[in-house]
């Protein structure tokens, strides 16, 4: 999706430097071009670092969708999910926040308003990266250190002289933690410190890898059907953006966030204070990440005691992505990777699940089946019902 960045951070737009692939520039004051070695490098790692995101994502997702089930079981409260509809509409909205940064960047100042979003994703980081670092950081903290809870919360009480009946309280923060999540608030507030004030690509990928485990983890396709409206919509709009305009190329160009993973070309011969970045955009990782963490959990459904699909789709991600490097680097520009992502994410489900006769229990697949939902609803409604008619028949009896 903002594979463009590629080619946008390779070039100095003044000297026409360097190409995405790491060509060399015929202009003096270009930058170095990078070796073979750096480019394998740099390529190498930002798939290593695009596939891990996926993989503990989708672990950690499964999780939480099971946290989801149990909290809808007591509370009947219904999980947060994307729906069709919202697949439908997300590749316009996502255009309309692409065109309406294109016209802030060109109305306003580039400085200010890159100061507003630096902001903005600095508390971001914070919390991703504290949801992220918390188990990793609460099984290295020793025993002997206590793991004292807390609870924060500011409550609403009833209006004074109001009706005597309402009293009940409203939670405007209810936030329960520990010692150790201290500690991790600590770790990921001094990392997104090192950022703000450097704008490091080492810092800018710790936070770039907390927006892409969070992405995976949290933001649920319910069903298979959504995600194929959802990575169709995105495979248009990717490619329209990237070949049939220079908006992304401008946004691209003036945006400064940790929305993508950056990798130095020249690291061999520069060292940390390279400069000549291979880039790979979150929303190329996090968007076919969140349809092979729903085939995770379909797999799951099946309690075969084999994650056959999510594997399967988890490789041709790994494919789709080098023949994106392959494709860029032949033809020297930068490709939109989801032209090369989707048909695979899509393709490799779909036609292993037409080989193992599993066609119509995944695409019938729900992560929360509405059925269910209706049958809690009524049983939560009739609840109410049955206590009334037991009253009245004890009202009759004591006639």
């Amino acid at each position: 999706m903002a594979e463009v960045v590629e080619e946008v951070i390779a070039q100095i737009q003044e000297n026409l430097t360097v190409t995405g692939d790491g060509g060399a520039s015929t202009n003096a004051t270009a930058k170095v071009p990078s070796t073979p070695e750096g480019m394998a490098l740099a390529y190498g790692t930002l798939v290593v670092m695009a596939m891990l995101p996926i993989f503990f994502g989708s672990m950690r997702s499964v999780k939480h969708h099971k946290e989801q089930s149990t909290a809808f079981e007591k509370t009947g409260e219904k999980p947060d999910t994307m729906s069709s509809k919202d697949a439908m509409m997300f590749p316009i909205m996502a255009s309309c926040a692409l065109f309406g940064l294109y016209m802030f960047f060109k109305i306003f100042s580039k400085d200010n308003i890159n100061f507003l979003l630096t902001g903005y994703f600095f508390f971001l980081g914070v919390m991703a990266l504290s949801h992220l670092l918390s188990p990793v950081i609460s099984s290295l903290i020793p025993a002997s250190i206590p793991k004292i809870p807390y609870h924060l919360s500011f409550v609403q009480g009833p209006p004074e002289g109001g009706d005597k009946k309402s009293k009940e309280k409203k939670y405007l923060i209810d936030y329960r933690f520990t010692t150790h999540d201290v500690v991790c608030f600590i770790v990921a507030l001094v990392i997104s410190v090192w950022y703000l004030l450097q704008k490091h690509w080492i810092a800018n990928n710790l936070l770039g890898l907390a927006f892409a485990v969070n992405g995976v983890e949290l933001l649920h396709l319910n069903n298979i059907a959504t995600g194929c409206i959802l990575l169709c919509g995105l495979f248009v709009y990717d490619i329209f953006w990237v070949f049939g305009t220079n908006v992304m190329v401008t946004v691209a160009k003036s945006f400064e966030a940790p929305i993508k993973l950056v990798f130095p070309q020249d690291l061999i011969t520069n060292g940390l204070s390279a400069s000549n970045f291979a880039v790979l955009g979150l929303g190329d990782i996090v968007i076919p990440g969140i349809f092979i963490a729903l085939l995770l959990r379909f797999d799951n459904s099946l309690k075969r005691k084999s994650n056959t699909y999510f594997y399967a789709t988890f490789t041709a991600y790994f494919v789709g992505l080098l023949a994106t490097i392959f494709v860029m680097h032949v033809f020297k520009h930068a490709q939109p990777a989801l032209l090369y992502l989707v048909p695979a994410c899509l393709g490799t489900p779909l036609l292993l699940a037409l080989l193992k006769g599993d066609i119509k229990t995944l695409l019938a697949y729900e992560d929360h089946p509405e059925k269910v939902q209706k049958e809690q609803k009524s049983t939560e409604k009739s609840a109410p019902q049955v206590k009334k008619e037991t009253k009245k028949k004890e009202a009759k009896k004591a006639k």
